[in-house]
């Protein structure tokens, strides 16, 4: 297969039922995290777990890299298990890959938020990551900000990716067809 011939194939199609029970539980997940008020859920136990992996493996590329590094593994991890589903064109494989990309900048938006206070819980040395790097580029002050773009990103993004699912779901590999003919 030539590089690029993947991207004419067609996406797998996913049934109705399954489809409806995947979206159900995104928007259950939707609504449960909307509804948490401490910024940290469930799935973040994983998260942190992939977070503190990354430090260990960006600490090759100097100090900053691998402060940074935490956080570019939380981001990497979907991010190239959802390229697998893309390239494969694994239509609930990448929904779920890309909702759990997006996932985590609420938690990265709540990270970055606390920079100042440093009120949350660490793991490992105890050092913030976002405090540090936040004061290292001069932009500590506006560590609230940064964060509540990045948790908006995050909210937009799932709702973006659970969109994307519902028209695969509810009209097929080729929605702009469905939607010319009605």
């Amino acid at each position: 297969m030539a590089l690029f011939e993947w991207q004419n194939e067609e996406w797998k199609q996913v049934s109705r039922g399954a489809g409806i029970a995947w979206l159900s539980l995104y928007a259950l997940f939707f609504v449960y995290a909307l509804a948490d008020r401490n910024g940290f859920l469930f799935v973040d136990n994983v998260n942190l777990m992939i977070h503190e992996a990354g430090h260990f493996f960006f600490s090759w590329f100097g100090h900053t890299v691998m402060i940074l590094g935490g956080t570019l593994g939380e981001l990497l991890a979907p991010m190239l298990c959802a390229t697998y589903f893309l390239w494969k064109r694994e239509t609930a494989g990448f929904a779920f890959c890309g909702f759990w990309f997006f996932e985590n900048f609420l938690y990265i938006g709540t990270y970055m938020a606390d920079a100042r206070a440093q009120a949350l819980p660490l793991v490992g040395s105890g050092e913030h990551d976002w405090g540090i790097l936040f004061g290292q580029w001069n932009l500590i002050l506006q560590d609230r900000r940064i964060g509540e773009l990045t948790r908006g990103a995050g909210w937009i993004g799932m709702a973006g990716i659970m969109a994307w699912f519902a028209v695969r779901i509810f009209h097929g590999d080729s929605p702009k067809e469905h939607f010319l003919e009605g």
